[in-house]
């Protein structure tokens, strides 16, 4: 079932989260119901609930009827936490030299 949703997700949500600068992450498939991580620009954007609803869900469960719910876990995304991480150095820097 993974290889199954990977191809639909690679097809059907993937090239409109990447026109926006994110990606999906298949996390678990377990009883009716997909766990997906947003990366990118997904990762922590106030419309994620928004695009599940629309864009995931609603591409995926009329393909596939033995999917009940589509959950959104959600993480901090690696390049996210780099570039906090840039920002603060530089404040830091900046507060230095004052």
């Amino acid at each position: 079932m993974n290889a199954k949703l990977e191809q639909l997700l690679d097809q059907l949500v993937r090239p409109a989260l990447r026109d926006h600068g994110g990606d999906v992450e298949l996390v678990d498939y377990e009883n009716g119901i997909l766990r997906l991580r947003m990366l990118g620009r997904c990762a922590g954007c106030p419309a994620a609930t928004m695009t599940n609803e629309t864009i995931i869900q609603g591409q995926l469960m009329p393909i596939l009827p033995e999917l009940k719910e589509v959950v959104l876990v959600h993480t901090v995304d690696d390049a996210l936490l780099d570039m906090a991480r840039s920002l603060m150095h530089r404040s830091n820097a900046h507060r230095t030299l004052q």
